[in-house]
Parts: structure tokens; sequence; C-alpha cells
């Protein structure tokens, strides 16, 4: 999820928009841009790549404006800085222009970590855009859906990921939209079944479920359908991954802790528990080591080890579901 250090954004600071998640980068930098213009029209908002930046453009969109205008540089891709312009905007972050915001955009990777850590240790402020875990997305629906002004809860919230996927922009448009036609009402199940009911039954975690609970046709049958309506292979295996990841966890917490605890010790929604009791019966140790050792192989295949990404789903669902009651 996207976190904040320090204040919020304001002419005179460099903010830092740091992560792999572009759904919440650009979101970090649309608020600080909204942050400091506050609905004038006067604030001049200038978007640059890095690659092309030089030492004069630089000093001309953070110098002194003529017209003593309020504005916004907004740096992307900064990984790609050109190695002369490190020091002159290492120089710039240390004494920053009263009158501009600099919102410097890095991927999060290795490239160009070393002028992050130099900007960091020039104690700029950053939003870090991380996108959430598998099981987090329903956290993610119900902190989107409440920032709308509207209100759904813990079970509506995972259907709505069940029936969308994981895509952050898809799902936060599909907030926006049950939000805005649910006449103030809170957004239900019914009210998403509406909307996507039909997506929901092909997504990636209906084959992962089908196979956990030891069921091979229906789960390849549901496989099928997903892959037939444009489902990732990837999507997959990052789904039946999730299950298999929570199950063990589950199966292997230490017996007798409430249910607040034991669902903070597996990483789950307490109302999940349920869920989980139900897919624990008739899996061993044992099957769940050869079913995530599946998991494994087929995501190495379907993302390049392979040359057959159906295949290798098939293989691994035929896998998953046999192991459930393997010793």
């Amino acid at each position: 999820m996207a976190a904040r250090k320090n204040s919020a954004p304001k002419l005179g600071d460099v903010l830092l928009v740091t992560g792999a998640e572009t759904f919440l980068a650009d979101r970090a930098v649309r608020s600080a841009i909204a942050a400091v213009s506050k609905g004038s029209v006067d604030v001049e908002v200038t978007d640059v790549v890095a690659a092309d930046l030089d030492v004069g453009v630089f000093a001309e969109l953070t110098g002194p404006s003529l017209f003593a205008t309020e504005r916004v540089l907004v740096l992307r891709a900064l990984e790609n800085l050109p190695a002369e312009m490190v020091p002159h905007l290492l120089e710039y972050a240390g004494a920053p222009a009263d009158d501009v915001l600099v919102v410097l955009v890095h991927s999060g990777g290795q490239k160009g970590k070393a002028v992050l850590d130099k900007l960091r240790k020039a104690s700029v402020n950053e939003v870090v855009a991380t996108a959430p875990k598998t099981w987090e997305l329903p956290q993610f629906v119900l902190g989107e859906v409440r920032l709308l002004g509207g209100s759904i809860d813990e079970r509506a919230a995972t259907a709505l990921v069940d029936a969308v996927g994981h895509d952050l922009r898809a799902l936060a448009g599909a907030c926006s939209q049950l939000v805005s036609d649910s006449d103030g009402q809170p957004v239900n199940q019914d009210l998403i079944g509406q909307y996507f009911g039909g997506r929901a039954e092909v997504t990636s975690f209906a084959v992962a479920d089908a196979a956990i609970a030891g069921r091979t046709e229906p789960a390849l049958e549901q496989l099928r359908w997903a892959l037939d309506c444009g489902v990732a292979a990837v999507l997959v295996t990052s789904a039946m991954a999730g299950g298999l990841r929570g199950l063990a966890k589950y199966t292997s917490a230490p017996s007798g802790l409430r249910e607040a605890d034991l669902a903070r010790e597996v990483g789950v929604p307490p109302w999940k528990l349920k869920t989980l009791k139900q897919q624990a019966r008739g899996w061993t140790a044992g099957g769940l080591a050869t079913a995530i050792k599946a998991v494994a192989q087929a995501d190495a295949d379907v993302k390049g080890a392979s040359g057959d990404a159906g295949y290798a789903l098939e293989r691994m669902v035929i896998t998953v579901s046999r192991a459930h009651g393997r010793r």
C-alpha cells in the first residue's frame, strides 16, 4: 500500500515517490499536486522524464519564475537520471526553491538506488507505493470504498476481489462504480453480483478453491473457462500459491489461539478462518508439500520455462487436487 513518511507535501518540498505499483504512484503524484494547488488555476505543472533532463532545463524549471507563479515539477523514471545530473539534483534537494514542489518518481528497483539513498539522507519526504499482498486486497477495497464515501463489509470486499481480480486500477474503478450506483446504501454481494457476477465465476480464485477442495474435474472446467475468458496464467498460479500458503499457515499455527490471534498469525480476516477450517480437512503436511512444489513448478513454467502455459496449469491443478488427502 502507499505509505507516507513525514508531513503532507507543500511548495518548497522535494517529494520522493518510490515503488513499482504504478496506480498508487500515480495517485501519490496527483494527491501532491492537489495538495499544493487547492483548486488554483495559477499552479503550473511540468511533467518530464528524468532521462531527458539536463542542467539548463532543470535550472529553468526550478529557478525563479518571471511570472511569480507557483509550480510543480514531476520528474519521472528517476532511475534513468543522467549521471551528470545527480550532483545538481542533490544540491537542489538540500536547498529547494520556496515556490516549487518537486516530485521525484522512482520505480523502486535497484537501478538508481544510490541516488535514492542520498535523497533520503537529505530528509526529503517519501511516499512508498507498494502493491498489497493478495490477502490484503480486500482491505484495499475497504479503504477505497470508504474514501469514496461508501461502506462495505469484508465479505463483500473479498467477493469484489474474487470478481475483478488483482489489478488495483480495475478494483478502484469497480469501487467507484459501485459506490456511485449504491444510492447511499452499503455495497453488498448482491450488487457486486449484478455488475460482476459473470466474471466472478471465471477468476483464478475459483480455480484455486476447487483444486484445494480436491475437486479435480470442476477445477479443470473452471481453469479452461478462465483461460478462455482471458484470465492471465500468472494470476492462476498466484491464487493457488496464496490459497495453499494460507492453508499451510493455518494448519501449522499453534493450537489454543483466540480467533483474532489466529487470524493475525495466518494473515487473514477472522471470518476467513471458517473457510480455512473447511479446506484443511483432508490435507496433510505431505500433501501440502507436494501441492506447493507443483505450484512453484507451474509458476516457473508460465513465466517462460515451458512453451505451453495451459498444459502447465492443467498439470498443476491435477497435482494439487490429487494431493488433497495424500499422506
